[in-house]
């Protein structure tokens, strides 16, 4: 926020009341109102989204749809944004304050996509999942910004509601290149929402993570015939990881290490001329992360040197840890859980039920009409969010649209995401979002004090993105190795 934007705010102060309570209930009630008179629309999208699950950086339908969603309700489209042809902006009225509402839609591989208590086989589907419920996210932020739009137009409120079509959020970083391509330096405030098995907000902070694929070049041979001839591309990867699983004993508390082996060749009695292993690297910092990077890296170099095997490393980025910022969080939080009143009716409970039965570790049904404080603590996943709440005051908050005790990435998610339980929480989150944003638009004093509270969190460090100079996105992550 610039000077002259405090100022403007400061100068508001004098026309608008400081008391959130001040404003009716029956104000705000238009939003939900309006959320609710498109819902069947809403969920109708969200279902489309659902079944074409589409992977990251190649949601083609599913950013159409979206983009047509706040076209028709009168948005200004940027398409194509940050070189990213599935990213766009979508922005209704004008001037200050800017609040900009993100919105995911990609989804995860190795899933197949049914809404029954059951998992479905993975080779009766296109290969992907939507096992995080990203199309209940985008959905549910288009919704909540078509919301504050009407009561633009209306004359209710002032200043632009921005909404960011953020492709690729599993692995491909897509904030991270729209925050790169400045973006986000007009906004006031970013809000967010996830998918969950339970409602909650606060203040948490995650794991930052570092992405990069290491491939190896090597020489076939007959295996049995020639084996001398040949220099394995899997053994260098094997030995990357067993290096890898030497380092986690020296490594800070907290950090994580995976990987998944992504090609290993094709026959016991053909020496691998290729192999490819897909790394994630995280820690609750991401210099960190960083430090830790390089040392990882020194593994795979020790592969191709010990087995005489070329290395060729794609560096995929990486993902800021969230920077919380509790001015923000109270609103979010005072917000759902005013409006938090999910409970399942009976077939959801007997389809949840059912579900409850293959998880390891269910939890009571009826939370779901609960909403939890999750302030101080850190969560264990990482999301590009992360860098743009280095940028801009940012909150969020989740909603149940799983079954409780379920895990993300999973059938599970899939399932429960795909039907009622995954709308009643889809319209949940649009209705917390929207009335955040509302009160942020009415009371620009809790814009000015989150904007203090971001600048003392971030303590003088600057933000730099974790990406090479030149570095473009990987629009082809999820493609297949060569």
């Amino acid at each position: 926020m610039t000077t002259r934007t405090c100022l403007t705010f400061l100068a508001l102060l004098t026309l608008t009341s400081g008391s959130m309570g001040a404003f009716t209930e029956e104000a705000k009630k238009a939003l939900e109102e309006s959320i609710q008179a498109d819902s069947d629309r809403y969920w109708d999208a969200s279902r489309r989204i659902w079944a074409w699950a589409e992977p990251g950086y190649q949601e083609s339908r599913s950013s159409a749809l979206l983009a047509e969603l706040l076209r028709e309700a009168g948005f200004r489209i940027d398409a194509g944004v940050a070189d990213i042809p599935t990213a766009f902006t979508a922005t209704y009225g004008s001037g200050q304050p800017v609040i900009g509402i993100l919105g995911e839609f990609d989804a995860l591989p190795g899933l197949a996509q049914g809404t029954v208590p059951e998992r479905m086989a993975v080779e009766n589907s296109n290969g992907y999942g939507h096992a995080c419920g990203h199309h209940l996210f985008g959905v549910a932020s288009a919704a909540a910004s078509i919301a504050i739009a009407r009561q633009i137009e209306a004359g209710q409120l002032k200043g632009t509601i921005r909404f960011y079509a953020t492709p690729a959020e599993e692995g491909g970083g897509a904030k991270v290149y729209i925050a790169r391509a400045g973006l986000f330096d007009d906004t006031d405030a970013v809000l967010h929402w996830h998918p969950s098995d339970q409602n909650s907000a606060g203040d948490p902070s995650n794991l930052a993570r570092i992405a990069a694929k290491f491939r190896f070049h090597g020489r076939s041979a007959h295996a049995a015939g020639a084996p001398e001839a040949g220099r394995s591309a899997l053994d260098a990867v094997e030995l990357t990881n067993h290096a890898a699983q030497l380092l986690r004993e020296h490594t800070p508390d907290f950090t994580r290490i995976h990987h998944v082996i992504t090609a290993g060749g094709g026959a016991p009695n053909v020496v691998p001329n290729f192999a490819e292993v897909y790394y994630y690297v995280r820690h609750p910092d991401a210099t960190v992360v960083q430090s830790i990077y390089k040392r990882l890296l020194k593994c795979a170099e020790a592969g191709a040197l010990a087995t005489e095997t070329r290395l060729e490393v794609e560096y995929l980025g990486g993902t800021y840890n969230l920077l919380p910022n509790s001015v923000l969080a109270k609103v979010t939080l005072d917000n759902l859980r005013e409006l938090t009143d999910l409970q399942y009716n009976a077939p959801e409970r007997r389809f949840a039920e059912k579900i409850q039965q293959t998880l390891l570790n269910p939890k009571p049904l009826d939370s779901i009409g609960k909403a939890l404080d999750r302030s101080g603590t850190v969560t264990k996943g990482s999301t590009d969010v992360g860098d743009v709440s280095w940028i801009v005051p940012t909150t969020g908050l989740s909603a149940a649209t799983w079954v409780p005790g379920t895990p993300a990435h999973s059938w599970q998610a899939v399932a429960a995401g795909g039907m009622s339980i995954g709308r009643s929480g889809m319209l949940l989150a649009a209705r917390a979002l929207a009335a955040t944003a509302w009160d942020l638009f009415k009371n620009p004093e809790v814009l000015v004090k989150a904007r203090e509270e971001f600048e003392k969190r971030r303590a003088g460090q600057n933000y730099a993105p974790m990406l090479e100079s030149g570095q473009r996105p990987p629009l082809n992550y999820r493609n297949k190795p060569r």
